[in-house]
């Protein structure tokens, strides 16, 4: 009985093993095969479609298409409408700006479009006027230190025909519905092409190009864009201003006025405006407002251009102006870039040069990934990508909110004793003109710099504000002007990140990496 129970144990033990190993083996061979599967699906993806899908083909979504291209990538572009943009923003570049373009191998694409060239901020206020170079000399800057002036649709056209003379990039017409989301993965994107066929594409990067009013920044970023002004603008055709190559600025009332040589024959006038303070332009208050209350704040020499637009009918355009703070998506698989992801205003004109330093950044973040479909390592790179552009964004989104405020006429003596301190600060010359106009001109992204100024045209403001000595009155309007500085600032220190605004490395290693004279 023993030996029977010891057979049948024995038995027992060897048909459980046997049976343990037989599911074990076909378990393994089907998730070998569920392996293989999807390495095969992702094999298909990488060496069938594209490597990346692009929504937009504007400034940055043809500029990023070329330099991925460039890189070896393959990228389909999709954009609503081919035509030439016909827009009044992003029409001057920066010398920062124009240094980001030809470390992507894109300065080209500011010849032939009747580029202006710009050298001064030519700055007006209650009959006095100051002319503030960008600084040429000592200034570490590997570049022409001048701007550019020109049509945004052309410059966007030039950089269209950039990206499609690559073989591995797809441009395409067509509008974007929706994205494709898996698990909290974008997988892709569902459009509408141009003969109005809804169909789909699918890559392992998404990335959004659409601007500040794109509908598909909701589905990646949950942040709001704040409408802060209104930007109103014109074009005098068949003229050329006295100094072409100035911007010129006038501190007017309520806010400022600004001219430029848009083309050799062109000049763009725009001025801003506050929410309820928009004159209709139907009825012709608009025009009626231009000519009698704005002209004649403007200096002699620039109103006889300033109302030749309105005299001739010029097309009026108003755009808001927005600002959003940048934060990063939950969702795998995409990336946002340009106004949809991060806006400031556009008094100091440098949008495009922080779209094309971004583009620059996300770049070289991605040239070590052979293949963009691991998630986690792409995960990675936006997560750095996001730190190591704060030199340059944060310095931008600081001054620009800076520089806005201050351009505010005020009756608040405080607020009007800031805006005095910046015009006596710019026309004094020197190291304090020369840094200021280096930060603004993207030739030295360093938030501590700005600090320094803001500092400093605050102390110089509170010394008017307590000449020819100090007062109850006067020492309350400083506290007050104290307070407004820090409201300038506080808030960017929070968006932006105090340490990536306040210890210097972040900014010496942006320096060091993206602003020498090699391209990458």
């Amino acid at each position: 009985m023993d030996m029977y129970l010891t057979h049948v144990c024995l038995w027992t033990t060897l048909l459980s093993v046997v049976v343990t190993w037989a599911i074990s083996h076909v378990s393994n061979r089907r998730k070998k095969t569920t392996k293989l599967t999807d390495t095969t699906a992702g094999q298909e993806i990488r060496y069938g479609g594209p490597d990346v899908i692009i929504v937009g083909a504007g400034v940055g979504g043809s500029a990023l298409a070329y330099a991925l291209a460039k890189d070896g990538r393959r990228v389909h572009v999709i954009e609503r409408d081919m035509s030439e943009p016909v827009r009044m923003m992003g029409e001057f570049m920066q010398p920062g700006g124009r240094l980001m373009l030809a470390k992507l191998g894109l300065q080209d694409c500011l010849e032939e479009i009747d580029a202006q060239k710009s050298t001064c901020l030519s700055l007006y206020k209650d009959g006095e006027k100051a002319v503030v170079p960008f600084p040429v000399e000592d200034n570490n800057f590997p570049y022409e230190p001048t701007g550019r002036t020109f049509h945004n649709g052309r410059f966007v056209q030039r950089l269209r025909q950039k990206a499609s003379s690559l073989p591995n990039v797809r441009l395409e017409e067509g509008t974007v519905k929706s994205l494709i989301e898996e698990k909290g993965v974008i997988k892709g994107v569902t459009y509408k092409n141009s003969s109005g066929e809804e169909t789909t594409a699918f890559a392992p990067l998404t990335v959004v190009c659409k601007g500040c009013f794109s509908n598909l920044r909701r589905s990646l970023n949950n942040n709001d864009a704040e409408v802060m002004s209104y930007q109103v603008g014109y074009i005098s055709k068949n003229c050329q201003l006295e100094e072409p190559e100035y911007l010129h600025l006038v501190m007017a009332k309520p806010s400022f006025t600004m001219m430029y040589q848009l083309s050799s024959t062109e000049v763009r006038c725009g001025l801003e405006l506050f929410p309820g303070q928009i004159p209709s332009i139907a009825n012709g208050d608009m025009t009626n407002f231009l000519r009698n209350t704005m002209a004649p704040q403007v200096p002699p020499k620039l109103r006889k251009i300033f109302l030749q637009g309105i005299d001739e009918g010029a097309q009026i355009k108003v755009m808001p102006t927005k600002r959003m703070a940048a934060t990063l998506s939950d969702k795998k698989g995409a990336i946002v870039l340009g106004d949809a992801f991060n806006m400031r205003h556009p008094s100091i004109a440098s949008g495009m040069m922080v779209l094309l330093s971004d583009i620059l950044i996300l770049r070289r973040l991605l040239q070590p990934l052979e293949y963009l479909g691991d998630t986690n390592k792409v995960s990675e790179v936006i997560k750095s990508f996001y730190v190591i552009r704060k030199p340059m964004s944060a310095t931008v989104n600081t001054l620009g909110t800076a520089f806005s405020q201050v351009l505010i006429a005020s009756t608040d003596k405080a607020k009007e004793a800031m805006r005095q301190g910046c015009y006596d600060y710019l026309s004094s010359g020197g190291f304090g003109a020369s840094g200021l106009m280096a930060l603004l001109g993207g030739m030295n992204p360093r938030p501590l710099s700005l600090i320094y100024h803001l500092f400093v045209v605050t102390l110089s403001a509170t010394v008017q504000l307590l000449s020819p000595f100090p007062s109850p009155l006067g020492i309350w309007h400083s506290l007050r002007l104290f307070g407004l500085s820090m409201k300038l600032l506080v808030p960017h220190l929070k968006a932006e990140g105090i340490s990536q605004m306040l210890f210097p490395a972040y900014a010496a290693v942006y320096r060091k990496t993206y602003m020498t004279a090699t391209t990458i």
